[in-house]
């Protein structure tokens, strides 16, 4: 199969934009709306196979080697990718302390796929962008290996996304999204004519400087209306207190949706706390971007 022909795996584009009624938004006058990322692939959902059908195209076949944590949706969605488009995948995971342990549904899917895995210290994934530390990674992968940076996250990325914000476009005026590493957020707020709200999962602040640097990188100069509220990232990545818990689930019991937990929890949560403290104009229909389905166990 050619890794170019992406059409033969029929993503469903454009994604479904569903209507939910959920009391604590309709009686201030708002309406929430899905933006069903998460339907797109069943294997390479929502901002993944946004992110990564570009990044595919440039690689054309070759190795993909690319970056990610012990509970990456990245990693599982390329290796996913590599598996089903016939070209071979190496996950450079954070933490060199997991080579020794058994594999976390994320990282034994990666395996299944038949991703390489390759752990490494903690120092050497912060330089990964290194030339000499990359350049030592891509001697032990397989030959004329294409990188993709860790989340998926680079020029083609953020290209790709700007899909997601012409979908939008006209019907809503808020779009929010949990981020990562910003790549979406920097897309999808190109391409949308209203606001755009970017929900950190992880603690530190740094994702402004992140998201600039990509819509420099893309467009030359900044684009889009875009916010972050940092606010509710739980207390860092992969970390879920028992009110994000207790949250996530009365959604789940509501709307009979299951939510992912990581990023896509964390978004919701913050979007109705932000409803509630009578941040948005009555009359404002408010895009909510599911990014990503609950790992099956």
């Amino acid at each position: 199969m050619n890794a170019l022909d992406l059409s033969r795996l029929r993503p469903r584009l454009p994604s479904p934009l569903e209507s939910v009624e959920d009391e604590r938004f309709t009686r201030r006058g708002l309406t929430l709306l899905l933006k069903r990322e998460d339907l797109i692939h069943p294997d390479l959902p929502g901002n993944k196979w946004r992110k990564l059908a570009l990044n595919l195209r440039e690689a054309a076949g070759r190795p993909v080697l690319t970056f990610g944590g012990a509970y990456s949706n990245h990693l599982r969605a390329t290796a996913a990718a590599g598996r089903l488009l016939g070209f071979p995948t190496v996950g450079v995971v954070r933490g060199d302390e997991l080579a020794g342990r058994p594999l976390n549904p994320s990282l034994a899917r990666c395996a299944a796929d038949g991703m390489r895995l390759e752990f490494v210290d903690r120092a050497t994934y912060r330089a990964k962008n290194d030339p000499a530390t990359l350049g030592a990674l891509l001697e032990r992968a397989p030959a004329r290996a294409y990188v993709v940076p860790e989340g998926g996250s680079n020029t083609l990325a953020v290209h790709g996304c700007v899909e997601l914000g012409h979908e939008l476009a006209g019907l809503a005026d808020v779009a929010a999204v949990a981020c990562g590493t910003g790549g979406t957020l920097a897309g999808l707020a190109a391409g949308f004519e209203g606001r755009t709200l970017g929900v950190p999962v992880l603690r530190g602040g740094f994702l402004g400087g992140e998201v600039r640097a990509l819509q420099e990188a893309a467009f030359g100069g900044p684009r889009g209306d875009w916010t972050l509220d940092e606010r509710f990232h739980g207390g860092g990545y992969a970390r879920v207190p028992p009110a994000l818990e207790a949250f996530a689930q009365d959604f789940e019991a509501r709307h009979g949706l299951a939510i992912e937990r990581l990023y896509v929890a964390k978004m919701l949560y913050g979007l109705t706390a932000l409803a509630e403290e009578g941040a948005f104009p009555v009359g404002t229909r408010l895009a909510a971007v599911i990014t990503g389905a609950p790992e099956a166990a």
